[in-house]
């Protein structure tokens, strides 16, 4: 399984659907990333690490949440950027997995990179999720119209040609 590590408050700040969410409501623009993240991991197979940092807030205790196998949410502690957080678990976990840290910080992706993972900009990861959410779309249309519940499918072939030259005679 693929590791992704997302610097939240970084990919907030960058795409373009986000930002314009961010102006109304923080709290509504960082719940739609939520769930955006939540589907990526889901359809990509990737365990996605979202982190917020708690950089700013005196005394805020690191709180990981679990919503699923899928996707983590981390609020880092009081003092702790995100860009350090990711840092420390990619090297906790080493060269063992395939991680992936989206960041557009230019010294976190020198970072990152030199600690053996895979960086990529926010931009980037935009345009990636944004062809996954095309993708599940044009696959959910396509179930849709294969699932459609059509008369001539469900009766039988006799009343059918009744029911045509009922219609015809008029």
């Amino acid at each position: 399984m693929r590791i992704v590590f997302v610097d939240g408050y970084n990919v907030l700040n960058s795409w373009p659907n986000l930002k314009e969410n961010k102006i109304s409501s923080f709290d509504g623009a960082r719940n739609k990333l939520i769930d955006i993240m939540h589907n990526y991991g889901s359809y990509s197979d990737s365990k996605i690490i979202l982190v917020f940092d708690g950089y700013k807030v005196n005394g805020n205790l690191e709180n990981t949440e679990n919503k699923n196998k899928n996707l983590s949410i981390v609020f880092t502690k009081g003092g702790e950027t995100a860009d350090s957080y990711i840092e420390r678990e990619v090297h906790r976990f080493g060269r063992r997995c395939d991680i992936c840290v989206v960041t557009s910080d230019w010294l976190e992706q020198q970072t990152i990179f030199q600690r053996g993972a895979v960086r990529m900009s926010s931009i980037e990861f935009y345009n990636e999720v944004s062809e996954i959410e095309n993708s599940i779309r044009n696959k959910t249309e396509k179930n849709k119209n294969m699932l459609r519940n059509h008369l001539q499918d469900n009766v039988d072939f006799d009343v059918l040609k009744k029911l045509e030259e009922i219609r015809r005679s008029d």
